[in-house]
C-alpha cells in the first residue's frame, strides 16, 4: 500500500492513558514526524531564535504560551517539510488552537486524516498513575509530584474541560474515532491502527 504524501493524526487523550508512547510508536511505523510544541519552544528557546526570544519570559514565568505564537512555530515547522507527514501530540489544546490549525493545513494542502481519541475510564486511568508512582518508589526512584490520587484526578477534570470543545470539534468534521485504550499496548495500538483504515 503506498503512502500518502501527506498525513496529519492528531492524537487525543487522558493523562495516563499511554497517549505519547502510542503516538512514537505510530509516527516510526508510519514514517510521521512526531510534532510536540513544547519540543518546539524548548528548542527555539536553546537556538535564541526571535520567536525562542519572544517565547522565553512567558515559559519563565510558567504561563501559556498565546495561540498566535503556537501557530507561528507550527508554521514554521510544517513549511519547512516536502510533505507534511506528522502526528500531532499535545496540540491543538483548544478549539481556536484547531480552527488555526486547520487553516494553515488547508494553506499547505494537507488535511487532517485521523484523529483517534483513546478512551481509558477515569478509575483505570487513576489507578495507573498512582501505580506508576508506588512502582517508582519501589525501585527507590523520585517519585513524580502528579503521580498521586489527587492530582491525578484533577488531571482528568482539567482534560475533559479542555478537551471536549476539540472531541466536538473533530466529531462534527467526522474526523474523530473513538479507540478503546484499555488493554495491553499491543491490543490498544491494534485498535488505533483499525481506527485509522
Amino acid at each position: 500500500m503506498t503512502q500518502p504524501k501527506h498525513n496529519v493524526v492528531i492524537f487525543l487523550g487522558p493523562p495516563g492513558a499511554g497517549k505519547g508512547t502510542q503516538a512514537e510508536r505510530l509516527a516510526q511505523d508510519r514514517g510521521l514526524t512526531k510534532i510536540s510544541t513544547g519540543d518546539i519552544l524548548r528548542d527555539h528557546v536553546a537556538r535564541g531564535t526571535e520567536l525562542g526570544q519572544q517565547v522565553k519570559p512567558i515559559l519563565d514565568a510558567g504561563q501559556l504560551v498565546p495561540d498566535d505564537i503556537l501557530i507561528a512555530l507550527i508554521r514554521d515547522k510544517l513549511a519547512s517539510m516536502d510533505a507534511v507527514r506528522v502526528i500531532f501530540d499535545g496540540f491543538p489544546r483548544t478549539g481556536a488552537q484547531a480552527r488555526e490549525l486547520d487553516v494553515l493545513l488547508e494553506e499547505l494542502g494537507a488535511p487532517v486524516s485521523a484523529v483517534p481519541l483513546l478512551e481509558v475510564p477515569d478509575q483505570v486511568l487513576i489507578d495507573r498513575i498512582v501505580d506508576r508512582g508506588r512502582q517508582a518508589a519501589a525501585r527507590g526512584e523520585a517519585v513524580r509530584s502528579d503521580d498521586t490520587e489527587e492530582v491525578a484526578r484533577r488531571r482528568q477534570e482539567i482534560y475533559r474541560e479542555q478537551t471536549q470543545p476539540l472531541i466536538d470539534y473533530y466529531s462534527a468534521r467526522g474526523q474523530l474515532t473513538r479507540v478503546d485504550g484499555v488493554g495491553s499496548m499491543d491490543e490498544v495500538y491494534g485498535r488505533i491502527l483499525g481506527s485509522m483504515k
